[in-house]
């Protein structure tokens, strides 16, 4: 079985990071400089290359070549969700005084911190106030709001954005033309779309439908992923401008018929309205609460339902008709 093209394609080096400029730029010149905090903080979205730079940071501030499996046993990396209580911060706290095996640095990479009790982040924070010279924090996380600030306060925060969808085409591109994959640049803007500014999230969804036809067009990725097609979406968005709820929801019912999931149509209709409320460069109250409304459905317990209920009272709205 071959590798995955998302583990393949894992950049090993800050340089070869794509679409978090900002950061790796600063990572370097500190590098460089000898300025090494003891503790920093990536904060963003999942997907994001959060997790990749914190492993790459780890092996480049002990001088090491970057390990293709990410491991060492100065590295410690550290899942917050299923050691998340004291008793295992505690452990933490006495080992950090051990010094390192063989690195300068013992780099302990805690991801998705936010997911530690209270109890364990009173006990990381005292390691933080008086962290012992070899040791050196990565934290990450997809949730910073529910950091304590006495936490934030004591490292260097990094704010991870989500990758603009031209840069993850980009490098789509090289790695389609690299594996001899046949795909359109639609297909490929498809899955950045789809991907929503994650990097691995888009490369995994390249990998799923690489193997699906042997020319790859933007109805394939369509059919992979469950995403409706624009007529589809199209006619569902003028019933409701026309105000007919009928027609909105006959459109709605044949999409389920078809085998679409009420999450993808609520996401494929918010990117259209905003699209049209982009192109026609206005605003009204009634397309902003339609985009709130879908924005929520996919978080809802009963998306279904949910979706229905903004497609008819959007329906009983003023809504602009569609420009497109």
């Amino acid at each position: 079985m071959g590798k995955a093209l998302y583990r393949k394609y894992r950049s090993q080096s800050l340089d070869e990071i794509v679409g978090q400029e900002h950061i790796t730029t600063t990572l370097k010149n500190a590098l460089k400089q000898g300025r090494i905090s003891h503790a920093y903080l990536f904060t963003g979205p999942r997907g994001v290359g959060k997790t990749s730079i914190a492993r790459i940071l780890a092996f480049e501030v002990n001088n090491l070549p970057y390990d293709e499996q990410g491991t060492h046993l100065d590295i410690i990396e550290i899942d917050a969700a299923s050691n998340r209580r004291i008793d295992e911060i505690r452990d933490l706290r006495d080992k950090v005084h051990i010094a390192p095996t063989s690195a300068q640095y013992k780099v302990y990479i805690i991801d998705e911190v936010h997911m530690l009790t209270k109890e364990a982040f009173n006990a990381l924070l005292k390691t933080l106030e008086e962290p012992p010279e070899h040791v050196i924090f990565i934290l990450a996380t997809t949730e910073a709001h529910k950091l304590p600030e006495t936490i934030i306060s004591r490292t260097q925060r990094f704010s991870f954005k989500p990758v603009p969808n031209s840069k993850v085409v980009a490098h789509l591109r090289e790695i389609a033309n690299k594996e001899k994959i046949d795909i359109s640049d639609e297909a490929l803007l498809l899955i950045a779309q789809h991907g929503e500014g994650s990097f691995r999230d888009s490369i995994s969804l390249l990998d799923q439908v690489r193997g699906a036809h042997q020319n790859i067009d933007e109805s394939v990725v369509r059919q992979a992923i469950g995403v409706p097609p624009n007529e589809h979406i199209e006619r569902i968005c003028t019933a409701i401008s026309s105000q007919n709820a009928t027609e909105a929801m006959q459109e709605l019912q044949e999409m389920y018929d078809a085998g679409y999931q009420p999450s993808q149509i609520a996401q494929s209709m918010g990117a259209y309205v905003r699209q049209d409320i982009l192109a026609s460069n206005q605003t009204d109250a009634a397309s902003l609460n339609l985009v709130r409304q879908l924005l929520e459905v996919p978080a809802s317990s009963y998306p279904g339902a949910y979706l229905e209920l903004a497609v008819l009272e959007a329906s009983t709205s003023v809504l602009p008709v569609p420009t497109k």
